[in-house]
């Protein structure tokens, strides 16, 4: 899950790497956004293909380091917003927003188009700017 995060608090994802893909860099990358103590949104328009499956020791890393980071996670990322430009496969693809949003501790949003993630993410940021100086 390489991240582009040159355009923070607009975050990008991606899950097209290769085999031998570092996943501590990625990792790395995920909490120097979280250290910047800015809400942000993730983006991807590269979603997991049905048969993405991580080995048991992929797995235990990613969820002792989730643990580690639960609390910035809720607070800080707004939302992982996939971009899916397929009605059937958004569709189908939302009954696992339910299981990340319990695991990640942030929802996961299906939209149509980069534009719709746009809003979305600038609507997300505002409301937070916006209860911050409430």
């Amino acid at each position: 899950m390489p991240l582009d995060s040159t355009n923070f608090p607009l975050v990008w994802m991606s899950y097209d790497h290769g085999p031998d893909h570092d996943h501590d860099e990625d990792f790395a990358e995920l909490e120097a956004n979280l250290k910047r103590g800015a809400p942000f949104v993730i983006f991807t328009d590269s979603a997991p293909a049905e048969d993405h499956e991580h080995s048991q020791e992929e797995k235990k890393r990613t969820s002792l380091w989730m643990k580690k980071h639960k609390a910035e996670l809720r607070t800080l990322v707004l939302a992982l917003i996939v971009i899916e430009p397929s009605a059937a496969k958004r569709l189908a693809f939302k009954p696992f927003g339910v299981a990340f949003a319990k695991f990640w501790g942030y929802p996961l949003r299906l939209v149509a188009s980069r534009e719709e993630a746009m809003a979305i993410a600038g609507e997300l940021l505002s409301e937070r700017a916006g209860s911050a100086t409430a």
